[in-house]
């Protein structure tokens, strides 16, 4: 079984970043790696509840794992805990049996020193096709923008 694991510091508090976890609208902003954009057709933040996001390459010669261009995944959320911890079940939707799988991702929030939030991303069950460090690269793109976004309205509010 292969498996991730990224941290990122956000300042901002663990309930904003909780619930900017569960926004659809946050969720199309950050949880995109970088030279993509997202759209996000379902999305329904409860216990069963269940989502669908697609990720499309900008570059026209990068390769998608449900069309030429398109990453496409469906899921459920398994277990949320308020302000502590979201776990979800993720998987492809591909015919390449490299990639194909049901993974689970659980991330949890824990107070920071400093009032802010440390965020713990670990991503298991990883298809054969997928590899390791490109999934932590486009964690780490994301989560970047996750901070980004809540750092912003922590700002303004």
């Amino acid at each position: 079984m292969i498996s991730t694991q990224v941290s990122h510091h956000i300042n901002a508090p663990r309930d904003a970043v909780y619930q900017a976890l569960l926004d659809a609208r946050s969720v199309a902003d950050w949880m995109v790696p970088d030279g993509m954009t997202s759209q996000v057709h379902v999305f329904d933040p409860c216990e069963g509840g269940v989502f669908r996001i697609s990720l499309t390459y900008d570059a026209p010669t990068a390769k998608g794992k449900t069309t030429p261009q398109t990453d496409t995944f469906h899921g459920l959320f398994v277990k949320l805990v308020p302000g502590e911890q979201v776990v979800q079940l993720v998987e492809f939707e591909t015919f390449d049996p490299e990639m194909r799988g049901e993974m689970t991702v659980a991330i949890t929030l824990a107070d920071a020193e400093d009032g802010g939030t440390e965020l713990h991303a670990r991503h298991e069950q990883l298809p054969p096709g997928i590899s390791p460090r490109d999934n932590e690269t486009g964690w780490r793109m994301s989560l970047a923008k996750l901070a980004g976004l809540l750092e912003r309205t922590v700002q303004h509010a």
